[in-house]
């Protein structure tokens, strides 16, 4: 099947303000951004929950990721409507609108665990042709280290994650 190349790229940290990993790789390259560039793709760096970061918390109101979620998206903007809800749906709109043919290709969402899981992958998707050929190709380059990939599909669940705003969501956590 003729695809269309991926052309915008984005890479999220701090969508758990606590996970410091992807908030210390997002502002490097927000400042130095020639290395994550490439020819003929629009990568962009993005820190997903400031406030919490600014806090050193998960959250402020609620779990940031666990809004993408169709209710919250489209919930009316209020003076009291929690602070992770108003900015699902300022990310929606910038990188979306979620499952519309404008949203951003790939978004990798970069997360921290207490687990021993080292480096691992996460697929919402099998049915995904061009993400499981990607995880592939990073396996690969990372060998002989490990890169599990952790598949966690379900039929009947829409994800409501910070990366679902993507055509290709890519989960990434290190311990």
């Amino acid at each position: 099947v003729d695809k269309p190349p991926v052309r915008r790229v984005a890479i999220f940290g701090g969508t758990h303000g606590n996970e410091l990993s992807g908030v210390f790789l997002v502002k490097h390259w927000q400042e130095n951004g020639a290395e994550i560039q490439r020819t003929g793709m629009e990568v962009t760096p993005f820190l997903t929950n400031p406030r919490a970061v600014k806090k050193c918390t998960r959250y402020i109101d609620c779990d940031l990721n666990r809004v993408f979620d169709p209710d919250s998206l489209g919930r009316t903007v209020v003076e009291d409507i929690p602070y992770e809800v108003r900015r699902a749906q300022e990310i929606n709109h910038i990188f979306g609108p979620k499952g519309s043919d404008d949203a951003y290709d790939l978004i990798f969402d970069l997360h921290n665990t207490t687990s021993n899981m080292g480096g691992t992958l996460i697929l919402e998707n099998s049915r995904d042709d061009f993400t499981i050929q990607m995880f592939h190709y990073i396996k690969n380059a990372l060998a002989p280290e490990r890169c599990p990939v952790l598949l966690i599909e379900h039929p009947s669940l829409k994800y409501a994650t910070t990366r679902s705003v993507a055509k290709h969501p890519v989960g990434k956590y290190e311990k």
